[in-house]
């Protein structure tokens, strides 16, 4: 994924899916100098780690 990828889905309404090494995460915030991302598990909301955006996966958003 690329920063402007990510900055649009951090910003989007919908929910849109992404995993970071096939574990579904959340993006909390954005450093776009570094062009990382700081995520969390989806279910452990505690454990926050930084990675690079590119390592990050866009799956799509939820569908309802």
């Amino acid at each position: 994924m690329n920063i402007l990828r990510a900055r649009q889905i951090v910003e989007s309404p919908q929910e849109i899916e992404v995993h970071h090494n096939g574990v579904p995460v959340w993006i909390q915030n954005l450093d776009e100098s570094r062009e990382t991302a700081r995520v969390y598990t989806r279910n452990q909301p505690d454990d926050e780690k930084t990675v690079p955006v590119e390592e990050l996966r866009e799956i799509g958003p939820k569908r309802g």
